[in-house]
C-alpha cells in the first residue's frame, strides 16, 4: 500500500502562493514527494506550471511528472499578483477546509498550506486567528489518541520549536501563562516528537518569560510560579524535561545539541531563532492534530507577488516533512 498525495490549498491567489507552487512542483515532479493543489488552476496556470484537473486524489501519482494535479476550485474574480481582494476569502477557506476534508477521509496523506492573509479573510468574516486554530476546529471531531493540539511548532535545520502562546500582543502574554497551559503543550509536544518525528525518549527545554529566566524571581515571578511548576508536573509525567532557563543561552549551536525541541512562551521567542538560523527554509507545522499538517514560515509577500523573485524553498521543506511524518504515521 503506498502513502496517497498530499493536498496543498493554495493560499491567497494575490500572494506568491502561485508561484512557488508552481516551482514547487517543478522541483519535485521526478523525485516527489506526490501532491494535488487545492485551489484556481487559472493562477496556478499564469504562474507558469503545466495543469491537469483532477476529480479524485487517486489520478495524481499517474499525473505528476508531467503535470502539476488540481482539484479545481475557481475563482470568480481572476487574481491580480500583489493586490488582496476580500472577494477571494470565501474561496481561500473552502480550499482549506477541502484538503483538511480529504486528509481526513484518508485521500490525502496530510495538508500543506500556502500563505494565507489574515486581514482580507477578516473583511470577509473569518473569526480564527490563522491557519492553526482553524484547521484544529475543523478536525475537532476526529478521534486522536492520546493530548490534542493545535500546537505550533516551527522546525529549521537541526531546531525545533514549540509555542504556548502565538498571535498573541506581547502585554496579554503574561497572562495568558498558567500551569495547565504549559502542561498540555508540553504533553503535545512530547507524543509528537515520538509519533511523528521518530524520537524514542524526546528531551525538551522550557524557556523563561522574563531575562535570564527570571533570575530566580528578581525579574519577575512567572518562572517560580508558573513555568517551573509547570515543567516539575511534566516531568511527572515521565517527559525529559529541563527549565524555565534563559531564552538568550538556548539556541547557539552546542545547546541545540542538548534537546531535541524546546518549549517557547510567546511568537518571537521561537520565530526569531528560526528564521536566524534558517531564514528561507523554515516549517511551520500543527502538532496534536488528526491529520498532518505543514506550511512555509512565511507569508503571502504581496511586495514580491508575480514579480519572478519569491523562493519556494519553505514550501518544498513542507512538503518534504509533510510526506515523511504521514509516512511514519502510516507505518507506525
Amino acid at each position: 500500500m503506498t502513502q496517497p498525495p498530499l493536498a496543498l490549498s493554495l493560499g491567497d491567489p494575490a500572494g506568491v502562493g502561485p508561484e512557488i507552487v508552481a516551482a514547487a512542483w517543478r522541483a519535485l515532479k521526478a523525485s516527489g514527494p506526490v501532491f494535488f493543489v487545492v485551489g484556481d488552476a487559472a493562477a496556478i496556470r499564469a504562474a507558469g506550471a503545466p495543469v491537469v484537473a483532477i476529480a479524485d486524489p487517486g489520478e495524481v501519482a499517474a499525473r505528476f511528472a508531467d503535470s502539476l494535479p488540481v482539484r479545481d476550485l475557481p475563482l470568480t474574480t481572476p487574481p491580480t499578483p500583489g493586490r488582496p481582494s476580500a472577494d477571494a476569502a470565501p474561496h481561500v477557506v473552502r480550499w482549506i477546509e477541502t484538503a483538511v476534508v480529504l486528509a481526513l477521509e484518508g485521500k490525502a496523506a496530510g495538508v500543506v498550506t500556502a500563505p494565507i492573509a489574515k486581514a482580507t479573510l477578516y473583511e470577509a468574516g473569518f473569526k480564527y486567528p490563522g491557519h492553526t486554530e482553524f484547521i484544529g476546529a475543523l478536525t475537532a471531531s476526529a478521534p486522536l489518541p492520546g493530548a490534542r493540539g493545535p500546537v505550533m511548532m516551527l522546525a529549521a535545520k537541526d531546531l525545533r520549536v514549540a509555542l504556548v502562546t502565538i498571535h498573541e500582543p506581547l502585554a496579554r502574554v503574561p497572562e495568558l501563562l498558567n500551569q495547565d497551559r504549559i502542561v498540555e503543550t508540553g504533553l503535545v509536544l512530547a507524543e509528537a516528537l515520538v509519533r511523528d518525528f521518530g524520537i524514542a525518549a524526546p528531551r525538551i527545554v522550557v524557556a523563561g518569560l522574563n531575562p535570564h529566566a527570571g533570575e530566580g524571581g528578581a525579574i519577575g515571578r512567572e518562572e517560580v510560579q508558573i513555568v517551573a511548576p509547570a515543567v516539575e508536573a511534566l516531568r511527572r509525567r515521565g517527559i525529559d524535561i529541563r527549565g524555565p532557563l534563559p531564552a538568550d543561552s538556548l539556541f547557539h549551536d552546542a545547546a541545540r545539541a542538548t534537546y531535541d525541541a524546546a518549549l517557547c512562551l510567546y511568537h518571537d521567542q521561537a520565530l526569531i531563532p528560526v528564521k536566524m538560523l534558517d531564514f528561507w527554509g523554515g516549517v511551520n507545522l500543527t502538532l496534536g492534530l488528526p491529520v498532518v499538517r505543514t506550511s512555509p514560515d512565511h507569508g503571502t509577500a504581496f511586495d514580491i507577488a508575480g514579480k519572478g523573485l519569491a523562493r519556494p524553498d519553505s514550501l518544498i521543506a513542507a512538503i518534504r516533512l509533510a510526506a515523511e511524518i504521514a509516512e511514519r504515521r502510516r507505518l507506525a
